[in-house]
């Protein structure tokens, strides 16, 4: 997969911006773009420079290469960390702060995306799927559970029954298979995978940036709470949407058969 115009992170984790989309590339091919804490750090890192950054609109994550999105966390940090550093939590953090950034995020999965690599693509808001891709909690394959999320966020997204079957059985799913229950949104020809999820991307831009923000606040809110806290939550956000410039000029673009112009205010 071809990276142009790229600002380094540094080797692991590539950065890139062009026409309102951010690109974050992990960037470990020889290895299958695997993790070890550091790059976790660096890839929650190049998430939050996005986010602050105002001229991106859409996050895209994918990892380099034609083998692997990321293939699992590195077993040989895995050996060696602690039982304290696990009880510290950090990993589990990160993928929290990634879920919670305040942009659209879309992994586009390349490949492998197994054990904490199938973690990262669950903490973000759409999965687009290369036919080639593989994914999976593999964790109990090696003695030990998956610690990133995936007991929580997986039975979430596939169904209680699903999510403990991959969990408890260290399934690897080909990517029509994750379509079919719901693991992944779309799966697209290999070659097709960065258009598709540029595309997707381009859609979202042409939204109005604060209501996309304050829509996607509303379902992360909502979601997993009771329905009357969760409708709560949903008319508290749409009455401060009520209250953008944007709600105009998008009620007013329609009435005069136009399209809107909109300024994130």
């Amino acid at each position: 997969m071809a990276v142009n115009a790229v600002n380094k992170v540094n080797k692991n984790v590539l950065l890139e911006k062009k026409d309102g989309i951010g690109f974050i590339y992990i960037n470990r091919p020889e290895v299958r773009n695997v993790l070890n804490q550091e790059i976790w750090r660096e890839v929650r890192d190049a998430f939050i420079t996005h986010d602050d950054d105002d001229e991106v609109r859409v996050i895209i994550i994918t990892g380099n290469g034609d083998k692997a999105f990321v293939a699992g966390s590195d077993l040989n940090y895995l050996k060696a960390r602690t039982k304290i550093q696990t009880l510290d939590r950090e990993t589990p953090m990160i993928l929290n702060q990634i879920e919670s950034v305040k942009k659209p995020t879309i992994a586009a999965i390349n490949g492998f995306a197994l054990g904490g690599g199938c973690e990262l693509t669950l903490a973000c808001d759409i999965r687009i799927a290369s036919e080639r891709a593989k994914m999976g909690q593999t964790e109990i394959n090696v003695g030990i559970i998956p610690g990133a999320g995936g007991t929580q966020r997986l039975p979430r997204l596939v169904g209680l029954g699903k999510g403990l079957e991959m969990v408890l059985t260290g399934a690897v799913l080909d990517a029509h298979e994750a379509e079919k229950i719901g693991m992944v949104n779309k799966v697209v020809p290999h070659e097709k995978l960065m258009d598709e999820a540029i595309a997707i991307a381009n859609v979202i831009k042409s939204k109005s940036s604060i209501i996309v923000r304050l829509a996607k606040a509303a379902v992360k809110a909502g979601y997993g709470t009771d329905m009357n806290t969760a409708l709560l939550m949903e008319s508290l956000y749409q009455t401060i949407a009520f209250g953008t410039s944007d709600h105009e000029e998008g009620i007013d673009a329609f009435l005069e058969k136009r399209e809107p112009k909109f300024t994130g205010q």
